[in-house]
């Protein structure tokens, strides 16, 4: 089912970067927690979604499809898609540039946590849950 490239272009000119819904609802619940973040934070590698300055947290809040989860499985649906080479290059990219911030943060002493966007809206209590947890654990190495 092919698309007209100006609807196409039209329809990828309105994915967001910043201040996706996904990123909405973790902010909200975090704040509704009382923990306090900063938004895409331009000092950091990657730009984390969410920082957490306090604990030393980079949160990222990841799309499906542009961060290639299930990679394999999609890089299949890909290839029998429109642009194949495109979306396969653009995607791998995408998934390696990922990696190589979290090393980045990891290196400059940052925990990094990355959510998948249908995760945060199916159940944004477990997400606190993850961030809470790695709190806790950094403030038990205070002690240690």
């Amino acid at each position: 089912m092919a698309r007209e490239k100006e609807v196409v272009t039209k329809t990828m000119k309105r994915v967001k970067s910043k201040d996706t819904s996904i990123e909405v609802a973790l902010r909200k619940a975090l704040w509704k927690k009382g923990l306090r973040y900063r938004k895409n934070c331009a000092k950091l590698p990657g730009k984390p979604d969410i920082v957490i300055t306090k604990y030393k947290i980079a949160i990222f809040c990841d799309s499906e499809f542009f961060h290639g989860k299930d990679w394999e499985k999609l890089k299949l649906q890909l290839q029998r898609g429109n642009n194949p080479d495109y979306w396969i290059k653009k995607i791998e990219r995408n998934r390696q540039r990922d990696m190589d911030n979290e090393k980045k943060l990891m290196f400059l002493g940052w925990n990094v946590v990355r959510f998948w966007g249908k995760d945060i809206l199916r159940d944004v209590n477990e997400c606190i849950r993850v961030i809470e947890e790695m709190i806790f654990d950094e403030h038990m190495n205070d002690f240690s």
